[in-house]
């Protein structure tokens, strides 16, 4: 039998299978330079030739021959045989603020096979001998995942970088293929501004090389919460298949690391709390029928979310609702009663009532949302505003999100609190009405939309999931959500054994009436931003694995980042730095100068460079980069202004 959770994230990925099915395919219209995003020549949009672009990185000094050297900013797919960048630089340079991880590549490319090469960096030095502790330094390693089948006409057959394992053992790389290494900083909140030197100290059996880098820490702290809500599925069922495990202790230890990776990443899962949900106790026969809750575990567990790692949201488990999708619906009952009799109703309003003042007396109301009902048709209209209507009856300031682009008739108009469409459905004139009404937006990607649009594929330019906050700011569109984080195996398409994300890169379908077996297509990395451990899948790179032996040890390493598990961090991060800038220029409104005060609003646009519509986005990194110097650097003028 499944859980709720399970049965939920099942449903949600029967809806993204058939939205990939209608999902555009055409191409990006060509780009115009002085008003279009800098995407380059038109050929860009097919076959991965984004990919192979080579108009980008500086070379690095090397004091040997054994190996060239060449580093370029985190936003970016190096190809194994990229050649080597004409432009030449003296060091790997990095901004951030205080509170902020940012990362660069260091790309090493050995002119002869090289063996046991490993690398560590020491403090960085920074004014008046600050430091950037070696602690707050990560090196990963960059890996390959091979894509056999490409997701679209964007996408391309060959070895496409994503997981990014920690390099914890020595490396033995081939001749005149790069090996790029992830150089993560993570800026402590009470870091001293300014520049600060460091090197990446890289040694082999027969050379050593001094990678020089320089971090710039701004004179500004992010805030410990994101400004941008999100709410991304998390499957503890699977952490525990591929781990290996059997214990609750066990289990909430690694589901703690997982939820570190989210914390550290700005990003908040459905569920904060799988193992200590909310009790409720419903006496039907009592007068008047009631419901008994128990807080007891579910709060403990929430006041650690909260205070540890920084949820921005987190969906409430309420029993009784109904519910369902596009594809069917069930109708709401409360021990034996249905919905709409007296017994259920005034059993729902003694739930649904002591939830509402529980959140809000321990100040979680703003983050809890009610998510019953996925993506509905026209036929289901009626029956989820009556659905709607009866929350608000009874817990008017719950939330109520719904998965669908407000429709033009007023059906659902005052019955939805955060509407939540796939992105290419987003409406904004429709939009706007709605908000002033006082209701907010959040939207999603999943395996639709494809190109020629941001998406979170593989096998896509690394732009796309940074580019999609830039959008999410630029159309006042609060939060994103994400079916899924660590879709890594499907039951129809590997019934018998577990998919290797790192062997396999493709996410195949699960959905009702697909015959077992069978092997369809929802995209490279669909559903996939986190990867088990390497010792999870015996690091083998088959593209299936066998369960995990009973008798086996467990796994209790945390997950594997992955470049674009990176991307959404940097692009929420992104938004960060321009609701800085917004809340700064209100803080300051007719205390400065009217001209640095009308320059520093004119940040607040996101520029051509970077995006015009959902459809022109730039596939170079450098607009992102050049526009967020110039907010970060207005928040310091403002901040230092008399």
């Amino acid at each position: 039998m499944q859980t709720p959770v399970e049965t939920f994230i099942r449903t949600l990925i029967v809806r993204c299978a058939l939205l990939a099915a209608t999902a555009a395919s055409s191409l990006a219209p060509a780009a115009t330079p002085a008003t279009r995003p800098t995407t380059g020549p038109a050929d860009l949009g097919q076959e991965g030739a984004f990919f192979h672009v080579t108009n980008y990185g500086h070379r690095l000094p090397a004091q040997g021959e054994r190996v060239d050297l060449w580093w370029c900013d985190a936003t970016r797919k190096v190809p194994r045989d990229r050649v080597l960048p004409k432009r030449e630089g003296a060091a790997v340079h990095i901004a951030a603020a205080r509170n902020e991880f940012e990362a660069a590549q260091v790309v090493i490319r050995p002119r002869t096979s090289v063996t046991g090469l490993t690398a560590t960096v020491s403090d960085f030095v920074g004014p008046n001998d600050a430091r950037l502790p070696a602690s707050a330094i990560r090196l990963l390693r960059v890996a390959y995942v091979p894509v056999t089948v490409p997701t679209d006409a964007r996408g391309a057959v060959g070895d496409w970088p994503d997981p990014l394992p920690p390099l914890d053992a020595p490396l033995d790389l081939p001749a005149g293929v790069n090996q790029p290494l992830w150089l993560l900083v993570h800026v402590p909140p009470d870091a001293s501004p300014g520049v600060y030197r460091g090197r990446i100290a890289l040694r082999a059996d027969d050379f050593t090389e001094k990678v020089p880098v320089r971090v710039r820490v701004w004179n500004f702290a992010l805030p410990d919460r994101p400004s941008t809500a999100s709410a991304f599925g998390l499957n503890v069922g699977w952490i525990a298949r591929y781990h290996g495990l059997t214990s609750e202790q066990d289990r909430r230890a690694v589901f703690a690391k997982y939820m570190q990776s989210f914390a550290d990443h700005r990003i908040s899962p459905y569920n904060p709390v799988p193992f200590d949900p909310i009790r409720f106790d419903f006496k039907p026969d009592a007068d008047p029928p009631r419901c008994d809750i128990d807080w007891s575990r579910f709060d403990a567990a929430m006041e650690e979310a909260v205070r540890k790692y920084h949820i921005t949201s987190f969906q409430l488990q309420l029993p009784g609702l109904g519910g369902g999708t596009f594809h069917a619906r069930r109708e709401g009952e409360l021990a034996g009663h249905k919905a709409g009799t007296p017994i259920y109703e005034t059993m729902m309003a003694s739930m649904l009532g002591q939830v509402e003042q529980h959140l809000a007396d321990k100040g979680w109301l703003d983050l809890a949302y009610i998510y019953w009902f996925d993506e509905p048709k026209e036929r289901d209209y009626a029956f989820v505003r009556a659905g709607m209507d009866r929350i608000h009856k009874y817990a008017p300031r719950l939330r109520r999100l719904l998965t669908l682009m407000v429709p033009a008739d007023d059906t659902l108009h005052g019955g939805v609190d955060i509407w939540c469409p796939v992105s290419r459905h987003f409406d904004p004139a429709l939009a706007a009405e709605r908000i002033v009404a006082g209701e907010t937006f959040w939207w999603y990607i999943c395996t639709g939309p494809r190109q020629p649009y941001c998406t979170l594929f593989i096998d896509h330019p690394a732009t796309c999931l940074r580019v999609w906050l830039w959008q999410t700011w630029q159309r006042d569109i609060r939060g994103i959500l994400i079916w899924s984080a660590n879709y890594w195996t499907s039951p129809t398409a590997f019934p018998d054994a577990l998919q290797n994300p790192y062997g396999d890169a493709m996410a195949y379908r699960t959905g009702y009436g697909q015959e077992v077996g069978t092997k369809a297509y929802w995209g490279n990395g669909d559903g996939r931003f986190l990867y088990p451990p390497l010792a999870a899948v015996q690091h083998s790179t088959d593209p299936i694995v066998p369960e995990r032996p009973d008798n086996a040890a467990p796994v209790l390493d945390g997950p594997v980042s992955s470049l674009r598990w990176e991307m959404l961090r940097d692009g929420i991060e992104d938004v960060d730095y321009l609701y800085l800038l917004r809340d700064t220029i209100e803080a300051a409104d007719s205390k400065l100068d009217p001209a640095l005060l009308a320059e520093a609003r004119a940040l607040l646009a996101v520029p051509a460079s970077i995006t015009t519509s959902l459809t022109e986005f730039t596939f170079d990194s450098r607009p992102i980069y050049q526009q967020r110097r110039k907010v970060a650097e207005m928040i310091e003028r403002l901040n230092a202004a008399p």
